[in-house]
């Protein structure tokens, strides 16, 4: 087979096509629950629910430790938007290891997870940009001698 220009560049807008769904791509998770109601009428009745995790970039605006939310200004908004979390939610460096919480700080860009519940979105997964050897705070201790 012979690799003309037109097979080399149908070759490659095929590999970014995929390349570009599977990065926007959303994994969508189904709950039903299923009740009966007492008394043995053998009525039930069944409902579901559907969240997506989505993925975000953006840098962090504000952040107060002891508070239910952050927030961030995202690549494709200016304004501040309001994400919350909770004890579930990670935070990791880039290589993966565990942060501290309390270490989070504004102008500090992230990349995170969440999901839409109502009208709150909520994060599961927070990844700084910065290896934790940055992150770190670091304390100074002055000692003056007479």
């Amino acid at each position: 087979m012979k690799h003309t220009p037109l097979m080399k560049l149908l070759a490659v807008g095929t590999v970014t096509a995929l390349t570009l769904s599977s990065a926007f791509a959303q994994v969508t998770k189904e709950a039903t629950t299923t009740t009966t109601t007492a008394g043995g009428t053998g009525v039930s009745a069944s409902t579901s629910a559907s969240t997506s995790m989505l993925d975000g970039t953006g840098t962090i605006t504000t952040y107060s430790p002891g508070t239910d939310y952050i927030q961030m200004r995202t690549e494709a908004s200016t304004a501040p938007t309001k994400y919350y979390y909770s004890k579930s939610t990670t935070v990791v460096d880039p290589t993966g290891a565990a942060v501290d919480m309390a270490l989070l700080r504004p102008d500090m860009p992230v990349k995170y997870s969440y999901v839409k519940e109502g009208d709150r979105m909520v994060i599961s997964k927070i990844t700084v940009q910065k290896p934790l050897a940055e992150i770190k705070k670091t304390t100074t201790t002055t000692t003056t001698t007479p």
